[in-house]
């Protein structure tokens, strides 16, 4: 599917200067057409010649004026497919006082759009000011309601789009556990047996004669005898008694999805033939959108 993008100059210079820029841009020079007015014409009443100096096979406005007695008209009532539109006199007018004309045929929207940026910034006319400035009066023509793109092929496509749901997973965490330890007292007894010694003193009379035994212990002297008793002792041991283990264990478990994903349904409608055309989109600068004339140059 390709495009036409129109471009309207003052000067030759500019116009050569915007084919540059597309060519710099990645244009083909076979895509696009340099069309200058010629210095005869400028001072005649027919000001519709133009003389095509790119020297390429692509149809401009010169091309047209080889086949008709006015190119210009030709050229843009092809483009806004008839005379009837007011688009087509505008621009026919604003032409006419222009300099030069340079014509892209662009493949695709996207190049279109690239190439009327191009034009936009090499300084392209803007056609509402320019027609505006130089007293054009609207003819009363239907406004151009056409096609955006023009079909150069035998088909047109609508692409369908579909989602389709995708789940994935994702770690988040839930939740845990914590071991502190901590110092505690509490009071405990135990039972112990003690023993104690006593010292007992006993007196026993005694009335028998002194043996020899009892004259050796018959001095001065010291008997002592001690006394002992227990003590409890305290004493502390350290065992284990007990330990606290963390750990993980995993578990899985089954989950369904409920969502809803869109899809581009194309519905066909057959339209009644119609005795119009639809004609290629032009623009005169920044814009390619017919529909959207005020925002061309």
């Amino acid at each position: 599917m390709s495009q036409t993008v129109v471009g309207i100059f003052d000067t030759a210079a500019e116009a050569q200067n915007a084919a540059q820029q597309l060519q710099a841009a990645g244009f083909s020079l076979d895509s696009v057409d340099v069309s200058n007015r010629g210095s005869q014409s400028a001072s005649s009443s027919d000001s519709s010649n133009y003389t095509n100096t790119s020297g390429t096979a692509t149809e401009g406005v010169a091309d047209a004026a080889g086949r008709t007695g006015d190119g210009i008209s030709n050229f843009f009532s092809n483009l806004f497919g008839g005379d009837e539109y007011d688009d087509t006199h505008r621009y026919s007018h604003v032409a006419r006082s222009a300099g030069s004309i340079v014509t892209v045929h662009a493949h695709s929207a996207e190049n279109a759009q690239r190439a009327a940026e191009i034009l936009d910034a090499a300084g392209a006319i803007n056609v509402d000011e320019r027609a505006s400035q130089s007293g054009y009066q609207s003819t009363g023509g239907q406004a151009y309601t056409g096609a955006t793109t023009a079909d150069t092929g035998d088909t047109m496509s609508a692409k369908v789009i579909e989602e389709n749901l995708q789940v994935g997973k994702r770690v988040e965490q839930t939740g845990g556990a914590r071991l502190r330890s901590r110092i505690v007292e509490r009071p405990v007894e135990a039972s112990v047996r003690l023993r104690e010694e006593h010292v007992t003193v006993q007196r026993n009379p005694v009335n028998r004669p002194a043996t020899e035994a009892d004259f050796n212990t018959f001095r001065e002297g010291d008997i002592e005898v001690t006394e002992s008793a227990e003590r409890a002792v305290v004493g502390k041991e350290a065992r284990v008694v007990e330990e606290v283990t963390l750990g993980k264990e995993v578990t899985e478990r089954e989950e369904t999805i409920h969502d809803t994903v869109r899809k581009t349904e194309v519905d066909v409608e057959r339209i009644e033939g119609t005795t119009g055309t639809t004609g290629t989109t032009g623009t005169t600068g920044t814009a390619y959108d017919a529909d959207d004339l005020n925002t061309r140059r």
